[in-house]
Formats: C-alpha cells, structure tokens, sequence
C-alpha cells in the first residue's frame, strides 16, 4: 500500500459492518477498504449460522475468494491490492487484508504508547485497532468504520477519525410522518366539503398516500383532512368512521391509518409510534375485517423477530406453534380484544377459544421470520410486528416475500430498538418508510398519541 495522502481515503472496516450489509465494501466509491485479518477471523465465527449474519458472512468471504483467485497475492501486497471494480462498476478503488502483524511496536508512535498496554493482541477489536493505526501511520487518510459504540469510542481515544456505517441510514427520518397540516382559506375548506375532494395540483408538495390536514386561516375549528390518491386527487376522510372489527379511532392518525389499512391498492404500509397508539391494534382490526367479513384475503399471517426484552429464557420445549405463542402473547393480547368486542369483557370471555379457532381452521397463522425466506405468500394479509428490529436487508427480503393480491403491514417503534447494531435512523422500518414514501401502492403514518390507557399515556409522555 502506497504512503499518500489526499483524496483517496482508507476505509478500515469493523467486523459488524460487513455482518450488517454484506455489499459494504462495495460502498466508498474511488477509496480504499481494508479489512484486518482479525474480521477474517471473527467472520469465520458466523458462516455456519443460518440466520442473517451467517448469509452476510458466506458472501463477504465468497467475495475475497472470487478476487483472490484472481489477483492472487495482491490481497496482503501493501503496494497492490484487490481492484475493487472486479465485483462492482460503480467502485475503483482497492481491496486489502492486512494482519496486525504488520502493526509492531515501532508502529506504534508516541501518541499512541499511553493506549499500548490496553491494545493487547489477544482481542479481536485490539488487533483491529492496531491495523488502523498502523496504516494512520503511515500516512495513509484512516477512516474507522464500527457499528460498535465502544469500537468507536476507543479508536477516538487513539485519535483515529470514526463514523459509524451510514450507507442504509435515513436522514431526518422523523420528519416524514405521512402527514402535514396547512393554513388554508376558508373557502378551501368549504370545498373539500362541499365536493369531497380536490385537485392533486393544489398540493403539489404531497406524495402518493400522503394525507394533509386542512385548517381555516378564519376559523381553526374548520378542519378537514384528506389523501392523495394515486390519481393525484386529493380525497376526504370522513369525520366519523364505522367500527372496524370493534374498534373505532380515536385521534385523526389512527383515522389515517384506518384509511390506508383498508384499502387494498395500498399493498404496504408503515406505522411508526411509541407504545399504546395502537399500530398493532389497527393493524389487526383491518386484517380481520377485510378476511373474515370481506373475504379480500385468504387468510392473516402475524410474525415478529425474536428478540427478548431482558435476558433470555433459553430454548423452549415443544412444537413451533407452543415455543411461538410465548413470543406472539402481544398478537394474542390484541386478538382477544378485539374478537371479545367492547360489551364482551369477560375475565374468562370466548375470545381466546375463538383466537385458537382461527389458527385451527388456518384463518391465522404464527411464522418465524427465521422461515419467511424464499417464500412466496399470495392473497393474504401479512403484518410484522417490531419491525424496527430489523436491518435494511431484512425488510427487504420480507417484502419481497409478497405475493400477487397480497397486503403487508410493518409496524414499529424506532424508539424501542434492541438491536444492538441499528438505531432509530439505521433500522429496516425506518429506511422503508423513507425510500418508498411517494410510490403509489405505499402508505406511511406516523401515530403519536397513546390510546391504550392513561396511565400508558402517562408513562409515555413523563418516563
């Protein structure tokens, strides 16, 4: 690897940026990417898992085989490397893999000899450190790149430059709610009225789905709201909307979402909220509506990563259908809500019997995500709960997993993310809601309020 500065960047990359997004070191266009032998390494550790990151780790290291076959022997040349441009167009830089080896103590200079005795070579991170500073000093433009705040936070005490990986990372992404308000002459309001709709161009700003909140500039109590269709007109939403499955909205999100969620050209939606504005409710209520009574859908099909909140309780004994009824307990919480109907609140109400007798007649089903891959699921109504504990990819693939007449629903709290790797602007939810937000069969909204009681209000707003 040639000494120089200027333009051309070194990007040495953490082991968890390459299990994020195997396509990573195809990201940084004209500059350099090293990967220290240590991520060879930690890699190894996961290419025999067959969830996500054992996918990302096969394909990282089918990538360094295809280019070592050939350029054999450039990979560890500090003068050659792997031409970057062999596996995408779009990137010319170069490919390294250096061991930290090469990072010996004469490498090591004066700034850095206070961190040497915390820089052991028997840790993975440590040894990758060493790499970066190894090359920082040799004048290469050393970028570290971690999705581990502590990774991080100790390549900064070494005066290394940090970022975390941003390529699937949404910018301002709370400030797409899927709704705007606007000022308005009261004569536009009049009209919305009066026709139950306007002309698209009116509000050209607005997207595909996007709903807007018209108020009087006279009177702030003349207020409609309305959706862009994919026409381009923009349509009203009624005041006082029917009963969906027992359940009625109660603030005007939860009115948008109703909209979205019953209309089948719409084939996904989005709903971001903090706990109790009802994301999974609605969600449930219109599947249940447009498959039991309208016959729309063959059937509801509910899934959700697994992921605990605290310490896991270790494998669970018994068939898929018992070990997911522990993880699926919210679904069935809502479920029973809703089939008891709001006169029907008994402590031992039919509404579990019915619950059971869904998935008995195959109306309802539970599904890992761990299995959603390579399916094709047609003419059903598809929600993923916790969806924010997805990455980019993920979603992805389970949106792709929808088949012809087929509804999708993700729903979310980028707030309540336990991820160790995502945030509330790196999550797979997050990330759909801003790349489609505009397309014709997309929806988005935002729910901001809580409905489920108010102590959950309370407890949302003080805690």
């Amino acid at each position: 690897m040639s000494d120089h500065c200027g333009e051309v960047k070194t990007f040495v990359l953490d082991t968890n940026v390459l299990l994020h997004s195997s396509a990573s070191v195809q990201c940084f266009k004209d500059n350099d990417v090293v990967i220290p032998m240590a991520v060879i390494e930690e890699l190894d550790k996961f290419k025999k898992n067959s969830d996500e990151l054992g996918r990302n780790a096969r394909r990282v290291i089918r990538y360094l085989d295809r280019l070592r076959e050939e350029f054999p022997g450039c990979a560890g040349d500090p003068d050659k490397g792997l031409p970057l441009s062999s596996i995408s167009q779009e990137t010319c830089g170069k490919l390294f893999v250096i061991s930290a080896g090469a990072a010996d103590e004469a490498s090591i200079n004066e700034a850095d000899r206070a961190f040497d005795n915390d820089l052991l070579l028997d840790s993975p991170d440590n040894r990758i450190l060493r790499v970066a500073c190894f090359l920082r000093n040799r004048g290469r433009n050393v970028i570290f790149i971690s999705k581990d705040i502590n990774l991080r936070l100790k390549a900064d005490a070494l005066g290394l430059p940090v970022m975390d990986f941003e390529r699937q990372k949404v910018k301002n992404f709370d400030r797409y709610t899927g709704f705007q308000d606007s000022a308005v002459d009261g004569s536009l309001v009049d009209e919305a009225y009066s026709k139950k709709e306007l002309p698209g161009e009116k509000f050209p700003d607005l997207p595909d789905n996007g709903f807007i909140l018209l108020t009087s500039n006279a009177d702030e109590r003349k207020s409609v709201v309305m959706r862009k269709h994919a026409g381009g007109n923009l349509l009203m939403l009624p005041h006082r909307v029917e009963k969906v499955w027992n359940l009625s909205p109660r603030n005007k999100e939860q009115r948008m979402a109703l909209d979205l969620l019953l209309d089948p050209e719409v084939k996904l939606v989005t709903l971001l909220g903090g706990a109790g504005t009802g994301k999974t409710l609605l969600a449930l209520a219109a599947a249940l509506q447009q498959t039991l009574h309208e016959n729309i859908y063959e059937k509801i099909l509910v899934s959700r990563p697994i992921i605990p909140l605290g310490n896991d309780i270790g494998f669970l004994p018994g068939s898929k259908e018992s070990k997911l009824s522990s993880w699926m307990q919210p679904i069935f919480d809502n479920l029973e809500f809703l089939l008891g109907g709001e006169e029907e609140r008994k402590p031992k109400s039919s509404s579990r019997y019915s619950t059971e007798g869904l998935m008995n007649s195959h109306k309802l089903d539970l599904e890992a995500l761990t299995y959603i891959r390579g399916r094709s699921i047609p003419r059903q109504f598809i929600i993923i709960d916790e969806a924010q504990n997805l990455t980019p990819h993920e979603v992805k693939t389970i949106i792709s997993r929808c088949g012809s007449d087929s509804k999708m629903v993700l729903t979310g709290d980028p707030a309540q993310i336990d991820n160790p790797y995502l945030d509330a602007s790196g999550n797979g939810l997050s990330y759909a809601a801003d790349r489609l937000k505009g397309e014709s069969i997309f929806g988005h909204v935002t729910l901001q309020r809580s409905e489920r009681s108010e102590l959950a209000a309370l407890a949302a707003k003080k805690l």
